[in-house]
């Protein structure tokens, strides 16, 4: 990794890039701490103070703090990858949006130019749920149209911002702007969350204890990394053969090749889909005030907050964990089915000449497909799980209260390797440039 990051500062075209990604990153962290207009600062401190549920923790993260802080980048870019998810799923469901995303190019441009408009709805609809839900409870220091409004605005207009912060790094700069947008919020809150675990686990211990502590700690991260990067380049190739065939005097084809199926195929989706449903209900219980008593309604409450899962005292909670689990698992196999057709897979091979050995072209193939998908789905769907457990047992059994869980590890080591990978095939872009230029 080192490596490459020392060629790429060498190469001027793409140190450009780099530093381009840098300086929106720095604009992205000074846009986090300016405070939102009209909001009643000590209002959003005493409310996570006295927060319990996991809900608004894991969205915290996500926004890199500027949650907790209520500031213009409240919301960061969550509208788009809601906006993302939903236009993926609508474009297998609605044939007009598929017939898009198949027409190359100008359909995917298309694609995108509705996926940008979808985020503005949708965080023009969060920032209101935000401004008269929070805004009743004491968010607004004076709560009336006029300053709901502005909060409105300002959180939408952020939002808004930052799907074009993210856009221009795609073009201009180096990797997936919205994914590095993420990752840098993510990064941030991981200093804090070390300053907890020290407080916690470590301070006022003896030299041993505290020794024995960081080793544990240390060990607990560099494992789920290590499991991470393995779940993330994890994958089954499927040999492919093509036909001979004679064209003239030539032979033509006749190559063989392979299928990649990656162990982890849905990504992160699966985990985001999972923890949404599960917090949706506790973050408009929160909207509206309710959630404490005694009464069924905040008994289920208490289960889908994952405060309470592997928590000795609470264990009667643990069952929001199991069905946490079994929602993962399913919507691992539901977004790979709508994302991966086998049968789409074996007509191509089929017009191109292509089989797999063994297996007859056609239903065979398809259904020999479909077979291994169900075994890698559901390999991956576990390893996902075995990455949110973990911070989950941890945190409910020694208390260890930290914003990264498995969902951030899975994204930052995606988003990393992905950034890495990227750099790398700009370093041979311009090296393979380089070698025709010296042959001329």
């Amino acid at each position: 990794m080192l490596k490459t990051l020392r060629q790429a500062f060498r190469i001027e075209e793409v140190r450009k890039k780099i530093m381009y990604t840098f300086f929106m990153l720095i604009v992205v962290r000074l846009g986090s701490q300016l405070p939102t207009p009209g909001v009643d600062p000590e209002f959003i401190q005493d409310f996570f103070a006295n927060q319990t549920g996991e809900a608004f923790n894991f969205f915290n993260a996500f926004t890199g703090g500027s949650f907790e802080k209520m500031s213009v980048f409240a919301l960061s870019i969550t509208p788009y990858i809601t906006s993302s998810i939903i236009m993926q799923l609508l474009t297998i469901a609605i044939p007009k949006l598929e017939e898009m995303h198949k027409d190359g190019e100008d359909g995917r441009k298309k694609i995108a130019t509705i996926t940008r408009y979808v985020t503005v709805v949708l965080a023009l609809i969060q920032s209101i749920a935000m401004a008269v839900g929070f805004g009743r409870q004491g968010l607004l220091i004076e709560y009336n149209f006029v300053n709901a409004a502005i909060v409105v605005l300002t959180l939408t207009a952020g939002s808004a911002f930052l799907m074009w912060v993210g856009e221009r790094i795609t073009e201009k700069g180096i990797g997936n702007g919205i994914s590095i947008v993420l990752l840098i919020n993510i990064i941030s809150r991981i200093p804090s969350d070390f300053v907890s675990l020290y407080e916690q686990f470590m301070q006022g211990k003896g030299l041993a204890m505290a020794a024995l502590a960081a080793l544990i700690i240390i060990a607990i991260i560099l494992f789920v990394i290590v499991f991470v990067i393995l779940l993330q380049d994890g994958q089954r190739r499927i040999a492919v053969q093509y036909s001979q065939k004679v064209q003239g005097r030539k032979s033509v084809g006749g190559q063989s090749s392979h299928i990649p199926l990656k162990v982890n195929t849905a990504g992160v989706i699966p985990v985001i889909f999972a923890s949404s449903l599960m917090q949706f209900p506790i973050i408009i219980a929160s909207f509206f005030g309710k959630g404490e008593g005694d009464g069924i309604g905040s008994q289920i409450l208490k289960g889908l907050n994952s405060n309470n899962w592997c928590n000795p005292d609470n264990l009667q909670y643990s069952w929001g964990l199991l069905v946490y689990i079994i929602l993962t698992i399913a919507f691992a196999y539901f977004y790979t089915s709508i994302t991966f057709n086998p049968m789409e897979i074996a007509n191509n091979m089929k017009k191109s000449g292509g089989f797999i050995p063994g297996i007859r072209p056609g239903k065979p193939t398809v259904d020999y497909l479909a077979n291994i998908l169900k075994y890698i789905i559901f390999i991956g769907a576990v390893g996902l799980v075995i990455v949110q457990v973990i911070p989950f047992f941890f945190n409910g059994w020694l208390g260890a209260s930290v914003s990264f869980g498995g969902t951030s590890l899975i994204i930052v080591v995606g988003v990393v390797l992905e950034t890495l990978q990227q750099v790398e095939s700009q370093l041979l872009v311009r090296n393979y440039k380089g070698f025709l230029n010296s042959a001329k």
